[in-house]
């Protein structure tokens, strides 16, 4: 019979009533930054060693036992595919439930139910452990920047189409949340709420990582052990289990998900953090419900890189398991959501830091993970290939002067954001404005190239400075539920200049356990009429099709774009790319390559780039009168096509590029809608 992780302390009826926390002084914004910063950062075995908490040896009750994984077949999903659900929690501060009748500060870390470490402030030296453990009282925040957060993520959550399920410590609590949120005219008729104790906030690392098994496409969850010394955290996934019916299945792997990096077709690529997770024999937290004396860490075994390696590869990553070099400015922890993240189970998207960090040690091994990750092998056998995002700078556009300075105090990125069906949930380093976007014009044009790098995206920007040095963004504190009966496509998209013979080849894979009942590609040419070709089903679950090129008409060359649309028998229909409906298209051209040769006539619309040469950026005006869609395209000195975006605007506007993102040399950038192309140059120092 397969067992629930950690039931010594886990139980049902052993939630610990505590009496109202003492009337003592809440400490301040500041100090609560402190506070989080100090605990996630404190270092496990030290802190065991420091508060003499006894290591016990394992006991059949307080070891958690591994389930494996079902004996059907079984994938995991890419985040951007359909959910049905985001886990996140409103944050709480712990008061001692203790009155030490002075006039300091104070907090409790929690161990396990109701029962935590207290910690006393000092003006010199910070939070420090008073080596005392007592009963605590929660107490949600709704009132700092920080405890904001929470509140827009399930804003935007629901707005993204999927339930919030929010973690809170009592059931009571629920209600002051739907006031808060009412309060703040934020969206409150989607939640579902989970009543469960807690450490902390990042439950994308505690949170279980869902897969789909059997013939019918059961949501399952995967319970990875989370680190020593957060046995409440660690215990998400068995509330989930118990209190929303979702089959928990776990293993003894230490692991945590802002690690995790899958590409819906049995890739999974991860850092070597791992591997230094699992070198120890520190396990969790246990207790026997009541004693707080019987408290103590469990053991586990430790394992070597080999093992952890095959584990990782039947587990998750069966095709293909990549675990490359750990990033060291992302604040101690190792994980790979801090720089990299996918579009589909094509593409990756990288952040980028500019060129004059390349004396930083994570350029490096970002640029060399990167140039790895682009090399293997996608489950159509080609490789990889990546898009862009900038690196943010300080809160005055400024570069940080050093990867030291950066260390000290950020962990600042734009791809620690999160996927919920057509929308993006997206940190960004400024307050943000009544249109939804950063009121900085450094953040705000960033935040412009992240949309040109997820198109179609409804982009829901939330100001995350206050998550600054304390290790992730809003990647770090969502953990995505899959949705029922997803309508799966697999497809190795036309990108760049299609030069084949004959009419575009659509190959797809589409599965639903419901079946499928019709499939198609929806095209068009030059920004016309949208027209459909069918996909014909063949084996394997194979959709195949073409669109028509060589009926098309234009000068010497055109954009095509397109999308898959594929309905089930129960009449649920899904396109890929999803955002399709909102303009995020697949994009190639046909007829004349767009390149050095193909450089034609400027036009007096169009200004020229300045400055140029350009080392940081460079911007050109463009007089787009009623408006005007274009496909950019940014071409080096070879012919080779280095990214591809879209403009759609009207008026006068001034585009911009980055050149800190590019290599120094000589580039063509084409703007092109089918009828005209203009071309500037542009030479990056």
């Amino acid at each position: 019979m397969r067992k629930t992780k950690k039931t010594i302390f886990l139980l049902a009826g052993i939630l610990m009533t505590v009496s109202a926390s003492a009337q003592m002084q809440r400490p301040t914004d500041q100090m609560l930054r402190e506070l989080r910063q100090t605990v996630q950062k404190r270092d496990i075995s030290q802190r065991h060693l420091s508060s003499n908490i006894t290591q016990a040896p394992a006991t059949k009750d307080a070891v958690k036992k591994s389930t494996g994984m079902p004996n059907d077949s079984f994938w995991f999903p890419g985040e951007w595919e359909e959910v049905q659900a985001i886990v996140v929690t409103p944050y709480y501060y712990y008061m001692p439930d203790t009155n030490f009748d002075d006039n300091n500060y104070y907090s409790a870390d929690p161990m396990v139910t109701g029962y935590g470490e207290y910690l006393k402030y000092s003006n010199t030296q910070g939070w420090q452990s008073m080596h005392i453990y007592g009963p605590y009282t929660a107490e949600m925040d709704i009132e700092s920047n920080f405890g904001q957060v929470a509140f827009y993520l399930m804003d935007a959550i629901q707005k993204g189409g999927a339930e919030a399920w929010v973690r809170v410590e009592n059931f009571s609590d629920s209600a002051i949340v739907l006031q808060h949120l009412s309060n703040k005219g934020l969206r409150h008729d989607n939640i579902r709420f989970l009543e469960a104790p807690g450490n902390s906030f990042w439950y994308r690392d505690c949170g279980p990582i869902c897969f789909y098994y059997g013939e019918g496409d059961t949501v399952g969850m995967l319970d990875f052990e989370y680190y020593p010394g957060r046995a409440l955290d660690d215990s998400l996934p068995v509330f989930i289990e118990r209190q929303f019916g979702l089959p928990n299945f776990t293993t003894m792997i230490e692991w945590e998900g802002g690690n995790c990096l899958v590409d819906g077709a049995g890739m999974v690529f991860s850092s070597d953090a791992i591997y230094s997770n699992n070198a120890d024999t520190y396990g969790q937290y246990t207790w026997d419900g009541s004693d707080p004396e019987s408290i103590h860490f469990s053991s586990k075994r430790r394992l070597s890189n080999a093992q952890v390696r095959d584990s990782l590869r039947a587990l998750i990553g069966p095709r293909a398991t990549y675990i490359l070099p750990a990033f060291q400015y992302d604040g101690g922890t190792g994980h790979v959501d801090l720089y990299a993240d996918m579009f589909d189970e094509n593409r990756f998207v990288f952040s980028i830091m500019p060129d004059n960090y390349s004396s930083w040690t994570d350029y490096r091994t970002g640029t060399r993970n990167m140039d790895s990750l682009c090399s293997y092998r996608s489950v159509f056998d080609r490789n990889y290939y990546a898009t862009g995002i900038p690196f943010p700078s300080k809160n005055n556009g400024s570069n940080f002067s050093s990867q030291s300075e950066y260390n000290r105090s950020y962990t600042r990125t734009y791809s620690n954001h999160t996927f919920v069906n057509n929308l993006i949930i997206q940190p960004c380093f400024s307050a943000v404005g009544a249109d939804g976007m950063p009121t900085a014009q450094w953040d705000r044009d960033n935040i412009e190239l992240v949309k040109q790098a997820y198109p179609g995206y409804t982009i829901y920007c939330v100001d995350v400075r206050e998550f600054d040095g304390s290790g992730g963004a809003i990647h770090c504190i969502t953990k995505q539920i899959p949705a029922e009966h997803p309508i799966r496509i697999l497809h190795p998209d036309i990108h760049g200049n299609y030069q084949e013979n004959g009419d575009a080849a659509i190959h797809t894979l589409i599965t639903n356990v419901d079946h499928i009942a019709n499939a198609k590609v929806v095209y068009r040419v030059a920004g016309g009429e949208w027209q459909e070709s069918p996909l014909t089903a063949g084996a394997n679950n194979s959709y195949d099709g073409t669109i028509p090129t060589t009926t098309f008409t234009y000068d010497d060359h055109a954009t095509v774009e397109y999308y898959i649309s594929a309905t089930s028998t129960t009449g649920k229909t899904i396109t890929k790319p999803m955002t399709a409906l909102q303009g995020g298209y697949y994009k190639f051209n046909i007829g004349t390559p767009v390149g050095i040769a193909s450089v034609e006539e400027m036009e007096q619309n169009f200004g020229q780039f300045y400055p140029n040469p350009a080392s940081e950026q460079a911007s050109l005006s463009i007089d787009l009168g009623d408006g005007q869609y274009y496909t950019v395209t940014i071409i080096d000195n070879s012919g080779r096509t280095i990214h591809t975006s879209s403009l759609n605007a009207a008026g006068h506007i001034d585009y911009t590029i980055q050149a800190s993102r590019l290599a120094s040399g000589v580039y063509n950038v084409v703007f092109s809608n089918g009828d005209s192309r203009i071309v500037r140059r542009l030479i990056v120092k």
